[in-house]
């Protein structure tokens, strides 16, 4: 069997196949970085009968790939040091895979608070109820509330939460106690000028994943036809060097929706989302922006 650990976990591998051997297995670990449940390391079934991806739940259904979710527990009672902020009745609860057997507790705490909270069914992406991905922000929007609370470390989430739902967001580090209220406004300016920064670009790729879980190949191809400036570029790792050695002036990123919000500080170019593309091509509004996520856009 092939084990797979993302970032943070990867040092649990050695010791756990160290344990399965010693039960009989043959046993191989994989080396590549890992950024998710769209990042399988299906070229491990190549050797391995089964692959044991550690971390995540499923986004798609893939054979032989078996999902292991990795749980962290915390005191739902924390959620206390949100009230504060909070102003209801009714409030959206969402969360990370590795925190969702938690929502209900969480939820408890709010009733008894005098709250009204929602936790949206799980589907599709996000299986789990209340669950949130980077590509998906449909449980917020599900919740049909006008405040959010998202329970997690970070601020990525409950910054795609806003800019996915329009409702006020509020963010709780679980382990810390510290409760932030959320606002988009300073990123979206600096998305507006990573957009006019663009705008002279002569040579742009249109990024596509070779990831089978990040691969948005129709979006690709109907962003490239959009403008004679733009050619489908595929990778597999979007890395600084790689943009910098194919030459391009601005990128279109249509694999993990992160590269484009989470890294343009380390690219040498402007790398917009689908929806910015089309805000610079003047086909959508800046009013009519919207956070990239999968399916969507």
């Amino acid at each position: 069997m092939a084990l797979q650990f993302p970032a943070g976990l990867t040092r649990r591998g050695f010791a756990l196949a160290q344990e399965l051997r010693a039960s009989g297995f043959d046993v191989i670990l994989s080396g590549d970085p890992c950024y998710g449940a769209c990042d399988l390391a299906l070229d491990t079934l190549e050797v391995a009968d089964v692959l044991v991806h550690f971390g995540h739940a499923p986004v798609g259904p893939h054979e032989r790939v078996i999902h292991e979710p990795v749980s962290m527990d915390f005191d739902p009672g924390m959620v206390r040091e949100a009230l504060p902020l909070l102003r209801g009745p009714r409030i959206g609860i969402v969360t990370t895979v590795q925190h969702v057997h938690l929502l209900e507790a969480v939820a408890d705490e709010l009733r008894r608070a005098g709250f009204d909270p929602v936790v949206a069914g799980g589907s599709g992406r996000t299986p789990h109820p209340g669950q949130v991905l980077g590509c998906s922000f449909r449980a917020a929007r599900e919740t049909g509330a006008d405040e959010i609370l998202y329970v997690g470390t970070g601020l990525f989430h409950p910054l795609g939460v806003q800019m996915a739902t329009r409702a006020r967001v509020v963010a709780l580090d679980p382990f810390t106690g510290q409760a932030t209220e959320v606002s988009a406004e300073r990123f979206l300016r600096q998305r507006f000028g990573l957009i006019e920064r663009a705008r002279t670009a002569e040579r742009i790729g249109v990024i596509v994943s070779a990831k089978s879980g990040q691969r948005r190949l129709d979006l690709a191809r109907r962003l490239a036809g959009l403008s004679g400036r733009a050619i489908l570029v595929m990778m597999r790792e979007v890395t600084p060097e790689a943009l910098l050695d194919l030459g391009c002036n601005a990128y279109v990123n249509t694999a993990c929706p992160r590269l484009a919000y989470d890294d343009q500080a380390r690219f040498p170019v402007p790398v917009l989302t689908p929806a910015e593309f089309e805000i610079l091509l003047g086909i959508r509004s800046w009013e009519d922006y919207v956070a990239d996520e999968w399916g969507e856009g």
